[in-house]
């Protein structure tokens, strides 16, 4: 019983034995293979680190150059007050890229819209084109040349001056009365001219006219004319004896 005993011992001491030499294989195997992987690391860093040595290299060098340039104009101050500036200026920084953000998202939304207003625009200035706009407004801009060219400042200040007594005059001229006079007395010399032989040029015609009624107003008015003519010219000869003793004169 005791021998019995004895050996189940030594086949469970075997058996836990031969378990912990599986064990150890298996770190043993765990540790090889983490070694082959570091070595296979270190060797693929160091290939990286002969590959780029040459270009890092270059890129000092060239970076030494430029700054060299730049040392006059730019210092290391400089650089770090415009770092610190940048840090405190970190939310402003942020707001202002959120607000080009909006701004493209409107530019996104807007593009359909403004396409079609470029479009409407484009067939709007063409049509002015077929109808003669930018034409009459050649011609137009040509008289105001003219007319810059052919006044002075002097008359401009003086069309200033009275430009109130121009446009009531202009006023008075289109009213309805006053256009149908022109009108009735162009249509009449337009007349007179196409028929000149039925124009009374004899004494006694001409005394005839004089009994029609509306030829004695026609010449009451021009005589009225005359006297409003005559006392215009009067006054017009007056002003300048006059001016002196004015108070804007003195």
């Amino acid at each position: 019983m005791a021998q019995a005993t004895a050996a189940m011992t030594a086949e469970e001491t075997l058996l836990a034995l031969h378990e912990k030499v599986d064990a150890l294989a298996e770190q043993v195997a765990f540790l090889a293979e983490e070694a082959r992987i570091n070595r296979q690391r270190r060797r693929e860093w160091d290939e990286l680190k002969q590959d780029m040595t040459p270009i890092l290299n270059d890129v000092y060098l060239l970076a030494v150059e430029q700054l060299q340039e730049l040392e006059s104009h730019v210092q290391l101050e400089d650089i770090l007050h415009l770092l610190k500036r940048l840090l405190r200026n970190t939310r402003n920084l942020e707001q202002l890229l959120d607000q080009l953000e909006s701004l493209q998202d409107l530019l996104a939304d807007a593009g359909p819209l403004t396409q079609e207003v470029f479009h409407e625009l484009v067939t709007l200035l063409d049509e002015m084109e077929r109808k003669g706009y930018f034409a009459f407004l050649r011609e137009v801009m040509r008289i105001i040349d003219i007319i810059v060219t052919s006044f002075t400042p002097e008359d401009v200040r003086l069309l200033g001056d009275n430009v109130v007594l121009i446009l009531n005059t202009v006023k008075e001229m289109t009213q309805p009365e006053m256009m149908r006079l022109l009108h009735n007395l162009t249509s009449a010399y337009r007349e007179a001219e196409e028929h000149p032989e039925e124009l009374p040029t004899s004494a006694l015609a001409l005394l005839r006219q004089m009994r029609d009624p509306e030829v004695k107003r026609g010449l009451a008015l021009t005589m009225r004319m005359l006297k409003v003519v005559a006392q215009n010219q009067a006054r017009a000869a007056e002003v300048p004896s006059s001016a002196p003793s004015s108070p804007r004169a003195a």
